[in-house]
């Protein structure tokens, strides 16, 4: 039977369930959860209950081993506002039909359901995801987006659609659940949150995972791997396609068809982009001027910086960090020490 602390709600604070699946993701499901209590903590109120659930009601072992007990299982789970599925890393593709099956009825109930990781494929599984935003670890994006056409699986680091919430797993869960804080309380309480937990920025829902090249194209092809390599290292100060080459150990031309051929580009165009990626989060970061951010990535002055990026992004450096400011106008760039902390 569930605890009496765990009765059915009909006001109070928000209370959020965590479904844990077999061999779950321990770093997710922590990132997911610890901001729900910082914000009891910063606020001193109870702005959230959490809850953890389990199919049986039986403890849970995480991917690395660790038993994590539950407060109830699936059928003595009394009312949420949303229900977080914290699945199986890597995913598993069987033995968990019942929960499945579980969740396929919850489509009409008043509930926001949310995947962790892997979770979302599960969610998917229950037909909950057609017609949804969606992302996934970038591990299971492919198979996501086979299996379930209908899903418009994105590469987002998190994504909030209407009352489903999923997120890439790892440290996104933390930037996932202060959104969340964020839109519930605003976003000075999720500033203080992000700073009790040395978190150096929340990252927004349209900011991308960052997929592993040798994920993309395969381990058949070091020498373009060690050049892309190269270019991440050297953004302050770029290398010429010539420099590449040789530091590789190929010919330019040799090095332009693994670039056309793997990433549908040419090294000069990719390497321009990834300072470009560099600079934007920098303007949406940090402090420094755009005229230090350009040098930073490698651009000789403020006009060249500015029209690059004009043509790649269609706004300028300038109102880049305008806009930024505007979507967000209780506080600067976040970063630590720049929000005060909530009164409790």
């Amino acid at each position: 039977m569930v605890k009496q602390t765990i009765e059915e709600k009909k006001t109070g604070p928000k209370r959020f369930g965590f479904l844990l699946l077999p061999n779950f993701s321990l770093i997710a499901f922590s990132s997911a959860i610890e901001p729900l209590r910082m914000a009891n903590w910063v606020t001193g109120d109870e702005c959230y209950e959490t809850l953890l659930i389990s199919h049986d009601g039986e403890a849970v072992a995480s991917s690395f081993g660790v038993q994590t007990l539950v407060d109830c299982s699936l059928n003595d789970m009394p009312t949420l506002d949303a229900l977080f599925v914290c699945g199986a890393s890597p995913v598993a593709r069987t033995g968990n039909e019942a929960v499945i099956g579980w969740l396929r009825k919850q489509r009409h109930a008043n509930i926001a359901l949310g995947g962790i990781g892997t979770g979302s494929y599960l969610l998917a599984c229950a037909g909950l995801l057609n017609n949804y935003r969606a992302t996934i670890h970038w591990w299971d994006i492919a198979s996501l987006k086979e299996d379930f056409p209908n899903t418009q699986v994105t590469n987002n680091l998190f994504e909030i659609d209407g009352n489903r919430y999923t997120c890439s797993g790892g440290t996104a869960a933390m930037d996932m659940m202060l959104f969340l804080i964020g839109k519930e309380h605003g976003m000075d309480l999720a500033a203080s949150i992000s700073e009790q937990f040395v978190y150096e920025r929340m990252r927004t829902s349209e900011e991308q995972q960052r997929i592993p090249l040798k994920a993309r194209i395969g381990a058949s092809q070091p020498k373009l791997i060690e050049a892309v390599t190269l270019m991440e290292m050297n953004i302050e100060e770029p290398l010429s396609t010539d420099d590449l080459a040789h530091h590789v150990g190929v010919s330019r031309r040799h090095l332009e068809r693994l670039f056309k051929k793997h990433l549908q580009t040419v090294p000069s165009k990719y390497y321009l982009d990834l300072r470009l990626e560099q600079a934007r989060q920098l303007l949406r970061q940090s402090d420094k001027t755009i005229l230090q951010v350009g040098l930073a990535c490698g651009f000789s002055s403020a006009s060249y910086f500015s029209t690059a990026y004009r043509n790649h992004y269609g706004i300028t450096p300038r109102e880049e960090r305008k806009r930024d400011v505007e979507s967000n106008p209780d506080s600067e760039p976040v970063m630590l020490g720049r929000s005060s902390y909530v009164a409790s």
